[in-house]
């Protein structure tokens, strides 16, 4: 089994605390804009850390991968034709859409993918 990838110690250290018996850490990557602080895939689950709550709290969401309806990718085009630096993806699951954007393509692509192989 590989080892997880990250981008802060401390948000793979949320997800690790909290981790079921038996269940391993595949990513936890950093998020940008507004709400979200970092999304977290295990082998049996997406979790996601939500800032937006009002009086400064902190909302950790775990969508397990069978309550997952659809996945998506979404970028950012420049005029010519390029990918942006930023890239995101949504998550359909309970009626609800989670969104969570990404610094560069690699992330959103590797979290789309590792839900959709999990959905399938």
């Amino acid at each position: 089994m590989s080892q997880p990838v990250y981008d802060k110690k401390d948000q793979f250290d949320k997800v690790a605390s909290g981790l079921l018996q038996g269940e391993t850490v595949i990513a936890v990557y950093d998020a940008i804009g507004t709400g979200t602080g970092f999304i977290g895939l295990t082998d049996r689950r997406v979790i996601i850390q939500d800032n937006s709550f009002a009086g400064k709290r902190t909302a950790l969401t775990s969508i397990p991968y069978a309550k997952v309806q659809s996945v998506s990718f979404i970028a950012d085009k420049s005029m010519f034709g390029k990918w942006a630096s930023t890239s995101e993806i949504a998550i359909q699951a309970g009626g609800r859409s989670y969104e969570v954007a990404f610094r560069g393509n690699d992330k959103a692509k590797h979290c789309h993918d590792v839900i959709l192989w999990k959905i399938s």
